[in-house]
């Protein structure tokens, strides 16, 4: 883990968190070394319903029980992937629970599947998975989801400052303050050039004078 490059030693904000959720062992080890070879940290689980309780999200959830939805995850995810055919709850059943969530709607969840169906590819897309991965998945499917990771970290850390600080008068000034530095800049850069010029030729002038001054010096002295 990241510890060494990161002086802070927060490991969370270094990486992206992936949930991976497949039902076989052996899927679950080859995602993960997929995952992390791709610098994520990964969580996995070997069922939809287990997911959901890592999320908050209770598995019996009903919509008259609006505090269920809200309850905060355990940890936070950058985006789930999960095997289509599972006992119990499917990849489809946990992909539309999660967009049905208000709290985790905005993750990016993908779905893997051995089976080429294209009904079944048509279906996931449309009801919000980001991606549709044939297993086995490879390392240069998981290149498609470092868009997917950055647009949810970006979203993260863009909703934070709006969150902590709210100056409405400052949003409004800092455009024209920026605006004014600018022009500064570009003044002061057209201006320099001029100046260093003029500054060396004098410095230049001076050193030269100043240098063949002690020598005449030196020789009518010593004379």
């Amino acid at each position: 883990k990241r510890t060494q490059n990161n002086p802070m030693g927060v490991v969370t904000e270094s990486q992206f968190h992936v949930l991976a959720v497949d039902d076989s062992l052996f899927d679950r080890k080859m995602i993960e070394r997929l995952l992390q070879k791709s610098s994520c940290q990964v969580t996995t689980v070997d069922s939809g319903s287990k997911a959901l309780e890592l999320l908050g999200l209770r598995e019996s959830n009903e919509s008259d029980d609006p505090n269920a939805t809200s309850t905060s995850p355990e940890v936070e995810i950058n985006l789930i992937i999960t095997d289509y055919c599972m006992p119990g709850m499917t990849g489809y059943d946990l992909l539309k629970r999660v967009k049905e969530s208000a709290a985790f709607r905005s993750i990016p969840v993908v779905i893997m599947s051995s089976e080429n169906v294209p009904a079944r590819i048509s279906r996931c897309l449309e009801e919000g998975a980001e991606e549709f991965f044939l297993k086995p998945v490879k390392l240069a499917d998981l290149t498609k989801l470092k868009p997917h990771m950055m647009k949810t970290k970006l979203k993260k850390e863009s909703e934070k400052p709006a969150e902590e600080v709210k100056p409405e008068i400052e949003e409004e000034e800092s455009p024209v303050i920026e605006i004014l530095t600018l022009h500064q800049e570009l003044e002061s850069e057209q201006q320099e050039p001029m100046l260093s010029n003029n500054k060396r030729k004098a410095m230049e002038e001076a050193i030269s004078t100043g240098r063949s001054r002690p020598k005449y010096n030196d020789i009518t002295t010593s004379v």
